[in-house]
Order: C-alpha cells, then structure tokens, then sequence
C-alpha cells in the first residue's frame, strides 16, 4: 500500500470551529498540493486551494478564506464565493463550478485526508 492509499493526518478535530480553516499539504502523483480544511456548522470539509476560475491559490492573507460572516468561502484574487459544504461556485467568474473536493475520513479525532482520484496537476 502506497502512502497516499493510506492518507496523512492533516489535523484534529479539536482544531476547528465553525468559520475556520486550517491548510495542509498532501502528497500526490509525485507533487505536493495544498489543501484547505474547512468548518461550516459543525461538518469538516477538504478542498484543494485552489480557485475554479483561475489557477491560483484562494487567500491572499493566509488562512483566510471564509466571508466576514463565516457563511462562505471567497476567493480573494476574483470575489469567487463558494458553498462550504459542497465546494459550489454560486457567485463569481466560475459560477456552476466546484472546488476539488479531498476525500477526508475522522478516526479518534485525526482527520486523515487522502488525494483526489480526479487530479489533474
């Protein structure tokens, strides 16, 4: 079993509370991309950094991703606001689009995510 088949503890449960974040690295397909963890009403959801409607990553202040009332995440470079809890795209230049989703699974309070099947790097 390859290491990415395994996953690689990105945090704990602990960590997160509503309207925050935590970004992490994972390795995948030989190249390291970066990964953002989000808490929105107390569900945890993994996306990779980076915006639908240019290739860049998504806060210019780091860690700072959701909207001031804690309800979205922005993307600062272009206003993209996105759903939390299903990575949508429902404002912006990349409406309809989605965040690519990180498959993450929460064991004993670690949360271990895991690469993408989709990735195009």
């Amino acid at each position: 079993m390859q290491k990415s088949e395994r996953g690689k503890v990105v945090g704990t449960t602990d960590e997160l509370v509503h309207g925050t974040t935590k970004k992490f690295n994972l390795r995948c397909q030989g190249k390291t991309i970066e990964g953002l963890l989000a808490c929105y009403d107390g569900k945890l959801f993994a996306y990779v950094n980076r915006c639908c409607h240019f290739s860049l990553t998504m806060d210019w202040v780091d860690n700072q991703f959701f909207s001031a009332d804690k309800r979205y995440l922005i993307c600062a470079n272009h206003g993209a606001t996105y759903e939390p809890a299903t990575g949508e795209c429902i404002w912006g230049p990349c409406y309809g689009d989605s965040l690519l989703s990180i498959p993450i699974q929460i064991s004993g309070g670690k949360i271990r995510a895991y690469c993408p099947k989709d990735l195009n790097l």
